[in-house]
């Protein structure tokens, strides 16, 4: 079985083998500019995003005073009106309404 001929294909093969090359090199290339650009454009947008993240812990760093400056002035009132939960919430919008 292993001792049939085989057909003569790879001529056929070596004479398109040089016109394939060129082809193929071009498409890599297309692909490597492509790859080079899509590389430069994450590059742009982690930069962006580094950028954002430190503006972002800024704004957690606001927030998280005003919940704590929130935080005292509603504890105090709380304490100074006597009462706790939602009736000292009463008490101090009674209050304002008497203002």
């Amino acid at each position: 079985m292993s001792n049939l001929p085989r057909p003569q294909s790879t001529s056929s093969r070596l004479s398109t083998m040089p016109s394939q090359k060129p082809r193929q090199l071009s498409h890599l290339h297309a692909q490597l500019a492509q790859l080079t650009a899509n590389v430069s454009d994450l590059e742009n947008l982690m930069r962006m995003t580094a950028t954002q993240a430190e503006s972002m812990r800024g704004l957690g760093g606001y927030a998280g005073g005003m919940f704590m400056a929130a935080s005292k002035v509603l504890g105090e009132e709380t304490v100074r009106g006597g009462g706790s939960g939602s009736s000292g919430q009463a008490e101090v919008a009674r209050d304002q309404g008497k203002s």
